[in-house]
């Protein structure tokens, strides 16, 4: 059954259909909401919709994947229908995403990354267990490059000498 109503759809400030612009637009919200723009690798998207006045998002797809990310070894299940709550830094209320922990699929409900920054994303359970990841391990390939060159540019930028008049 379908978290996503007739009366949620009608209230949404953006509804996008098509896996081309769907990718873009996922990876988009990611971007802005703060969250590594490679954690949602969906296939095959056929709808995104965005609720700006409650920050509720929901992802269709046509079946649901299973997706390694390589850095960390992880297995991570996405269903058909993901949906979350999304606020600066955080993704609360998260459904359709469970994770491989030993030989068992857990759940993930929340998303949040460090304010201020430390590289480290955390992935929570609805029975209140968390685990933290570097940030990069769920970057897009190439973009993880971008990112760290602009932050060794704001390095050198800030570690620049100043010179004071006299």
């Amino acid at each position: 059954m379908s978290l996503v109503t007739e009366e949620i759809k009608a209230s949404a400030s953006e509804i996008y259909h098509g896996d081309e612009i769907c990718q873009e637009k996922s990876r988009f919200l990611l971007g802005e909401v703060g969250m590594p723009r490679g954690l949602l690798p969906l296939r095959d998207i056929e709808e995104v919709g965005y609720v700006k006045e409650t920050g509720f998002v929901w992802l269709k797809q046509k079946k649901s994947i299973t997706h390694k990310f390589d850095k960390i070894g992880k297995l991570v299940s996405y269903a058909t229908e993901v949906t979350a709550v999304v606020e600066k830094n955080k993704i609360k209320r998260l459904t359709g995403v469970k994770t491989k922990e030993l030989l068992i699929w857990i759940t993930l409900s929340d998303i949040y990354v460090d304010d201020p920054p430390t590289g480290k994303i955390t992935f929570k359970t609805p029975a209140g267990l968390s685990r933290s990841f570097p940030v990069s391990a769920f970057e897009i390939e190439g973009e993880e490059q971008v990112a760290k060159e602009k932050k060794e540019e704001d390095k050198e930028v800030n570690g620049a000498v100043q010179v004071k008049e006299v």
